[in-house]
């Protein structure tokens, strides 16, 4: 089948990564059947099910076959590197933040700039300014937004009643929520108040920086923020109040995620996207035990929520790039985003689609996740997010064990990016 074709082209070229490389290629999209089918490639499987749900009302109404390929995230971006190089991608794929600007700057991605300006169903106003921003370049479209994403707070309800703690609500700031941390927090090592590793950004200390008044990038995206004062204040408060009292060892973190410390009542509070919901929703303890609530604010009121979008994108080389956009006109479009919400694959990116996707999960308070909407940041990204983005979340870990302070931290951060970014704009 063509879909096994790409993956098994694919597999052969991933010991070749290199993006610079892609002009040439191979045959493998003219290889292709370009008349009545397309592959698809995603990496969450929690989305698969309503994903080909939508799908299938495209393949009714447009005669057009579509197989759904789902590649783990860590697996997923080597793939796609590698058949870049080779000439083999698949026909529609997901686009992430971290990696937009390196696709779009090498002539990946089809250029969807003429189709979008002549669509009847894709207009980009209808999106989150910030999340269609992700996909352009040089004015430029080349991908149209699926979702958008915020983070909440979720608790367990259970370890809360037993401490005799009131749940989380919109009036905790901070303090509030690193005091309950510090109390549901037993000295034994059996249950710990919260857990964030240090790779966990956009799901962690981002959403604190940002509500304290610092940032990690500035609005231009020329200098980084990590050596702010505010940033850096932000960042002792986060490591005195909660990595050194509240949070298990960073070794512990680094081989339970949140989501399975919540989830086997390890971890009495988590900071999770809402991403997450499906995930949650299939575990039996959390649904028993564990709701969400809104993050906690500063002393001066500010609640921030860093939010994200992907983006479906189709491959440059497809053999098929009419189906491909016509496939991803529909998946953007409102029928499409409405249905997406609905059905609880995720929020939608199309504004004003998204309010039926709390009814996804009864069982928890996903309104909190809406209400997060009234004041985000998207997540800080340049050029070369990844690169970068890579070196904090290695550095971070040497506060949170203690080998560097985090000011020190901080500042090592700051200084890489700021070398990261200068390099981009070579």
């Amino acid at each position: 089948m063509k879909q096994k074709r790409w993956l098994s082209a694919v597999l052969a070229g991933t010991m070749t990564l290199s993006l610079t490389a892609c002009g040439g290629g191979g045959n493998g999209a003219q290889d292709r059947d370009s008349g009545n089918s397309l592959t698809v490639a995603i990496w969450d499987n929690n989305q698969l099910s309503g994903l080909k749900e939508i799908i299938n009302d495209f393949t009714a109404q447009s005669g057009v076959n579509v197989e759904v390929q789902v590649v783990p995230w860590d697996q997923y971006w080597t793939l796609l590197e590698a058949g870049a190089q080779g000439g083999e991608l698949p026909d529609v794929f997901w686009m992430h933040s971290n990696y937009s600007q390196k696709f779009m700057s090498n002539d990946i991605l089809l250029d969807l700039t003429d189709r979008v300006a002549e669509s009847d169903l894709i207009d980009m106003d209808n999106y989150y300014e910030d999340i269609a921003g992700l996909y352009q370049l040089d004015g430029k479209v080349y991908a149209i937004p699926k979702d958008y994403d915020t983070i909440g707070l979720w608790y367990n309800k259970t370890m809360f009643d037993e401490a005799g703690i009131d749940y989380p609500d919109e009036s905790w700031t901070w303090d509030t929520f690193a005091e309950a941390a510090g109390k549901l927090t037993k000295e034994d090592g059996s249950q710990y108040g919260f857990t964030s590793p240090a790779s966990f950004n956009q799901d962690g200390y981002y959403n604190l920086i940002y509500s304290m008044g610092g940032s990690v990038l500035n609005e231009d995206k020329t200098q980084s923020g990590w050596n702010s004062p505010e940033t850096v204040k932000a960042m002792n408060w986060w490591y005195e109040n909660l990595v050194a009292k509240a949070m298990p060892t960073q070794q512990v973190m680094s081989e339970n995620t949140p989501d399975v410390m919540l989830g086997s009542g390890k971890a009495a509070m988590v900071f999770q996207g809402s991403w997450m919901v499906a995930a949650m929703k299939g575990n039996e303890y959390i649904v028993e035990n564990c709701d969400v609530a809104v993050l906690p604010k500063s002393d001066a009121g500010k609640r921030i929520s860093i939010y994200n979008g992907l983006g479906w994108a189709a491959a440059a080389k497809s053999g098929n790039p009419e189906g491909a956009w016509k496939l991803l006109e529909y998946l953007g479009s409102e029928e499409a985003q409405k249905k997406q919400a609905q059905l609880g694959v995720t929020m939608s990116a199309y504004m004003g689609t998204s309010d039926t996707w709390v009814g996804c999960a009864p069982e928890f308070n996903l309104q909190a996740y809406l209400d997060m909407a009234q004041d985000m940041v998207i997540r800080p990204y340049t050029r070369n997010t990844k690169a970068w983005e890579d070196y904090s979340q290695e550095t971070m870990v040497k506060a949170y064990t203690g080998d560097m302070t985090m000011e020190a931290v901080c500042n090592d951060i700051a200084a890489y990016m700021n070398e990261q970014i200068a390099d981009e704009q070579r």
